[in-house]
C-alpha cells in the first residue's frame, strides 16, 4: 500500500513538473517559412519577442511548404506546438471546425485588433470568434500600361461599363485589352474571384468556396454571363492556354496588351523584362453590382494557437506581439510584402503603397480561389474557368460538371 501510494505521489509530482515545464516560459512555434525572406522575417519576429519578453524562450521548428501541409493535421492532433503558422479564411476553417485551433478573440479584444487589423477581421472570423492573427499579405489588382492609357486618353475605369468601354477603345487601336497565361490554371482563379466578389459579394463567394452554394445557382451563372462580355469580344490574348503567367508578361511589356490582372509579385518580373516604372500603373478591380462592398484578393499568412497547446498564456503574448504595428512594419520590410496592421509604416515602393492603401480600406479579404476551395474543387474549378475562357459556349456543361464535383468534394 505504501509502495502504491509512493508511486501515485511520484506520478502526481511528475505531472505537476510537466505542467510547470509547459508553463515555464517556453513556447514551441511550428512554421513553413523555409524560403530565405520568410525565414529571415520569422527570425526577426522571434528575436524581437524574446527581447520584449526575456522570460519566454521560443523553440522554432521550421518545415518546407509541402511537408508542412501534409503534417499539420497530424501534429495539431498528436503533439501540438503552442503556435502554428497557417492561412486565413476557408483554409483555416477545417481546423476550427475540427476543434484544433483555439479561440483567440480575447487577444483581439485586449489589443484593439478589430480596428488595427480591420481589413482581415472577416477572414479570421468563424461563428463570431477570432481564430488567429494575420501579419502579412499582398495585393491583387489590374496592372496597366500608363503610357498607353495616356496616349489614347483613357481614364482608369471605376465601373464594369467603364472597363468594357476601355477594352473596346483598346481593341479599336489594335491593342489586346488583357494578357493572361492560363496554362497552369491558377491565373483563372483570380479572374473568377473578382468577377464573383464584385457581382455577388464576399459572403456569397465564401459560401460558394465552402461548398454551400451550387455551381449552377443563377447567381453563379450571372458571373459567367458578365465574364463572357470580356471573353467573347476577344479581350484576352489569343492562345492564352499555351502560356504560363510569366510567358504572358512579354505581351504586356511590348504593348501588345494593355492590362494584366495579377498579384504584386509580378511587378519585378515586368520590370526585369524591360518595363519602366513610369510606364506602369495599378488599379483596383472595378465595381460591377452597385452597392456591393469592395472585397479584395489578398492571400494572408497567419499564426494560430492549437487548442491543445501546452502554454497558451505565452502563446497569446506572442500573437499580441505579432499584431503590433512596428513589428509588422519590420517583418514586411524583410518580406517585401504588406503589413496587415493599418497603423504600420507604408512601404516606400509605389505599388506596395497603393496596395497598402487599398487593402487597409477593403471590406474583406478573400484568400484566392485555390486557397479558399479544397484542392479537388479548386483543380476542377480552374480547369472549368480555363475551358470557359477558350470556349465560352460550353458554360452550361462546365457548371454541370463543377456541381458534380462540389457534391462529391463537400459530402
Amino acid at each position: 500500500m505504501k509502495r502504491k501510494l509512493t508511486a501515485v505521489l511520484a506520478g502526481a509530482m511528475l505531472g505537476c513538473l510537466s505542467a510547470a515545464s509547459a508553463q515555464s516560459g517556453e513556447i514551441v512555434l511550428n512554421s513553413d517559412t523555409s524560403d530565405p525572406a520568410p525565414k529571415a522575417a520569422m527570425q526577426a519576429l522571434i528575436d524581437g519577442f524574446q527581447k520584449a519578453h526575456p522570460d519566454v524562450t521560443v523553440k522554432w521548428n521550421n518545415f518546407d511548404h509541402e511537408g508542412y501541409k501534409t503534417s499539420i493535421r497530424n501534429f495539431l492532433t498528436a503533439e501540438p506546438p503552442d503556435v502554428a503558422a497557417w492561412y486565413a479564411g476557408n483554409r483555416m476553417a477545417p481546423f476550427v471546425e475540427a476543434g484544433l485551433f483555439e479561440d483567440v478573440t480575447s487577444v483581439w479584444e485586449n489589443n484593439n485588433l478589430d480596428e488595427t487589423l480591420k481589413s482581415a477581421a472577416a477572414s479570421m472570423t468563424i461563428d463570431g470568434k477570432k481564430w488567429g492573427v494575420p501579419y502579412t499579405y499582398y495585393q491583387w489588382g489590374i496592372y496597366y500600361r500608363q503610357d498607353i492609357f495616356d496616349e489614347l486618353g483613357l481614364e482608369v475605369p471605376k465601373t464594369w461599363e467603364e472597363l468594357k468601354a476601355v477594352c473596346a477603345k483598346l481593341k479599336e487601336n489594335d491593342i489586346t485589352p488583357f494578357t493572361i497565361g492560363t496554362k497552369t490554371l491558377w491565373p483563372t482563379g483570380g479572374w473568377f474571384d473578382y468577377m464573383n466578389l464584385r457581382t455577388n459579394g464576399y459572403e456569397f463567394h465564401m459560401d460558394l468556396t465552402a461548398g454551400k452554394v451550387p455551381y449552377n445557382d443563377p447567381r453563379v451563372v450571372e458571373v459567367f454571363r458578365l465574364w463572357a462580355e470580356l471573353v467573347e469580344p476577344g479581350y484576352y490574348i489569343d492562345n492564352h492556354a499555351a502560356y504560363d503567367w510569366q510567358e504572358a508578361v512579354p505581351f504586356f511589356v511590348r504593348g501588345a496588351a494593355a492590362m494584366y490582372l495579377m498579384g504584386n509579385f509580378a511587378v519585378d518580373v515586368m520590370k526585369n523584362a524591360g518595363l519602366k516604372e513610369d510606364q506602369l500603373g495599378f488599379m483596383q478591380f472595378p465595381a460591377i453590382t452597385p452597392g456591393i462592398p469592395m472585397a479584395e484578393d489578398a492571400p494572408t499568412d497567419t499564426l494560430h494557437i492549437p487548442s491543445n497547446a501546452p502554454n497558451k498564456a505565452d502563446a497569446k503574448k506572442f500573437l499580441a506581439y505579432l499584431a503590433r504595428a512596428e513589428v509588422q512594419t519590420e517583418m514586411n520590410r524583410i518580406l517585401g510584402q504588406l503589413p496587415v496592421n493599418s497603423q504600420s509604416e507604408r512601404p516606400d515602393d509605389k505599388f506596395l503603397a497603393q496596395g497598402f492603401e487599398m487593402l487597409s480600406n477593403a471590406y474583406a479579404l478573400a484568400q484566392f480561389y485555390d486557397r479558399d476551395a479544397p484542392a479537388a474543387m479548386a483543380k476542377a474549378g480552374m480547369e472549368g474557368f480555363q475551358e470557359f475562357m477558350v470556349k465560352p459556349k460550353n458554360i452550361d456543361r462546365i457548371l454541370k460538371r463543377l456541381e458534380k464535383v462540389r457534391a462529391r468534394v463537400y459530402k
